[in-house]
């Protein structure tokens, strides 16, 4: 997601082992509170908490398209509410599925990894319907009937890997497979995509009655035309966000929390849900998520103690010396204790393979060689996040330490193939018929033979694109303009363009060549391996055809790869997926920095979970 995802297969599927679920984090699936909590706990209180900057909340239907699809969007919005079939990380540094905080038992799989059975725990919605099979049908129905919407969906991957589906008694589901998966990568990949839906959102108007809209009922042979019905209604409704508080449809929750408030410029309060079947019930009378224009806002709202908990930017840090996470001098001062804040994820900025000018360009593999040769991650390191961040050079997140790592994303002191260098960018594009113009590189020798431009690049094309940026943070922009400095010592000339988060992934749908297909690059962050999709394979980034796939990259034997990591366990296929990755580079890998989140000293037992799972409930003040 916007800012993932070794298994072992026994027989074609078998249970996950203890060992398997541990081995992706640092942590138990248990949603026991993180160590060092202390003081006395007082009921009541209101945490705020900065929002990241142009990242306000703007989508509230857990059926998310991928111009919405973030963690503001997800977990720290719509999973306080509506919590997802099953929840994955806890209220510390877990990486793993936590069944205590899923209103689902843990799956059982038969017949070769074919038969999947889900059973439900009973558990009530504020309006009082249980959360039941039915629940999960209207989403296993929508996604059929508006899987082309849903950013989470990879051609072959659920529904099309579903046979049938069906309730098998009031709490339970029972899913037949095209074949036999990885009982690891169908739960953290595929169930992890259901959000059991309330029959009052089965619904095509305001106030009709709950179940009405007949999507939960819906049949194929009847082209889901009464799911397409509830899909046009509730879209409505999740772009009408200056409602979202007072619509009885997004008022029945199954969460901790519901919304009290919300405007558009995304100041966001909850307040505990007291029919919330889960545990445990939040402390705190209110949760508010507060916006700021950028980082160096924030810091100020924490120097004045006017926000509880905020993201520290590394300008604002001291150099970090060694190994402690946090720095040993506290800019904040003694009302604020600093915590790491650690992202499963992945830093990138993504080409348009699809732009009809520049498309041909990103294809060739030498090209995208030289722009990653371009990015000097260790000096971006050390002057810029001041050593809190990590390179990045592959699909796989290398910290959290993970086994999930292929070799060679760990060379070159954690590059992977292509560290920085500008004299290999420079060679890689004179050795295929580049030359300077003007200080810019300029194609001399079209055509798609050895020595040549490659295929779709007329001579006389210079090496120009924009890179769209999402701003809010000093060091992002320092990110882009080191890069095209150093980018510009090989010929490649970058223009930076810098616009909202939420502008910038608004931008980000996958589109068809064409004048229409107009953006070259963009750099919103990267991605969190948290949905769809907790292993961090590549169907949802990396597929031909996936909804969130921006960058419309398709390759043959990328797809093949990715294909055999769902249907084995083998830690070998995986890996020979993922070492294809960095090998190819379908992203333009960049430094995955973690945060300095300042929480105030008076509030007590918060966690920051690499999944971005927000878990307030937890939360509490002593005096």
């Amino acid at each position: 997601m916007y800012l993932g995802r070794s298994k072992r297969r026994i027989a074609g599927v078998a249970a996950v082992t203890a060992a398997a679920l541990l081995a992706v984090g640092c942590g138990s699936s248990s949603s026991s509170p993180p160590p060092g909590s202390a003081g006395t706990k007082v009921t009541g209180g209101t945490v705020t908490m900065a929002e990241e900057p142009g990242a306000q909340p703007n989508w509230i239907w857990p059926f998310t398209p991928i111009t919405n699809y973030s963690v503001y969007n997800s977990q720290y919005f719509q999973w306080l509410m509506y919590r997802p079939l099953y929840m994955f990380g806890n209220n510390g540094n877990s990486e793993t599925v936590n069944y205590p905080l899923s209103p689902a038992t843990a799956p059982v799989y038969s017949n070769g990894g074919k038969t999947v059975v889900v059973n439900m725990k009973g558990w009530k919605w504020s309006d009082g319907e249980t959360v039941s099979a039915a629940n999960v049908v209207f989403w296993l129905n929508m996604m059929e009937a508006e899987k082309a919407n849903y950013a989470g969906y990879a051609p072959g991957t659920m529904p099309d890997n579903l046979v049938s589906y069906k309730a098998t008694g009031p709490n339970q589901v029972t899913i037949q497979l095209d074949k036999g998966y990885s009982s690891y990568w169908f739960t953290y990949n595929q169930l992890a995509e259901i959000t059991p839906m309330p029959l009052a959102w089965d619904v095509t108007s305001a106030g009709a009655k709950a179940g009405s809209g007949g999507c939960t009922t819906d049949t194929a042979s009847a082209k889901w035309a009464k799911c397409k019905a509830v899909y046009n209604f509730l879209v409505a409704q999740s772009k009408a966000t200056s409602t979202y508080a007072t619509s009885p449809i997004w008022g029945t929750v199954n969460g901790p929390w519901k919304l009290s408030s919300f405007n558009t410029s995304g100041n966001v309060t909850f307040v505990p849900n007291s029919k919330y079947s889960g545990s445990p019930k939040a402390i705190l009378a209110q949760f508010k998520e507060v916006p700021y224009t950028d980082l160096s806002a924030t810091f100020t709202a924490l120097k004045t103690g006017s926000v509880d908990i905020g993201h520290i930017q590394t300008a604002d840090l001291p150099q970090r010396s060694g190994t402690s996470p946090v720095p040993a001098t506290n800019p904040l001062g003694s009302g604020y204790t600093l915590m790491p804040f650690y992202q499963y994820s992945i830093a990138y900025y993504q080409p348009n393979f699809n732009n009809p000018t520049f498309g041909a360009v990103f294809k060739q593999l030498y090209i995208r060689q030289a722009l990653q040769y371009a990015v000097d991650q260790p000096g971006m390191d050390k002057a810029i996040y001041r050593g809190y961040s990590d390179p990045t050079s592959g699909g796989v997140p290398a910290a959290p330490t993970n086994q999930w790592v292929p070799s060679n994303q760990t060379s070159n002191g954690g590059q992977g193939p292509y560290p920085f260098s500008v004299s290999k960018a420079t060679s890689l594009l004179t050795s295929h018929g580049w030359s300077m113009v003007g200080g810019v590189m300029t194609c001399q020798k079209p055509g798609s033979g050895a020595g040549q431009c490659g295929a779709g690049i007329a001579k006389g094309t210079p090496f120009k694109f924009t890179l769209d940026w999402a701003t809010g943070s000093t060091s992002a922009q320092q990110v882009v303009s080191v890069y095209k400095s150093d980018a510009s010592k090989a010929g490649i000339d970058i223009t930076l363009v810098g616009q909202s988060f939420n502008t910038v992934i608004g931008e980000s749908t996958p589109c068809k060549p064409g004048p229409k297909c107009t953006w070259d690059a963009l750099r919103y962050g990267g991605w969190v391996f948290n949905g769809p999709g907790f292993e961090p394979t590549g169907e949802p980034l990396f597929q031909t055809g996936a909804g969130s796939n921006s960058g419309s990259y398709s390759n043959s034997q990328m797809d093949s790869l990715i294909n055999q990591t769902h249907t084995s366990s083998s830690l070998t296929v995986f890996h020979n997926y993922a070492t294809y990755v960095a090998q190819q580079l379908p992203y333009i890998w960049l430094p995955a920095d973690y945060y300095v989140e300042g929480v105030n000293s008076k509030l007590h037992n918060v966690g920051f979970n690499p999944f971005y799972t927000l878990l307030p409930e937890y939360w509490y003040f002593t005096k």
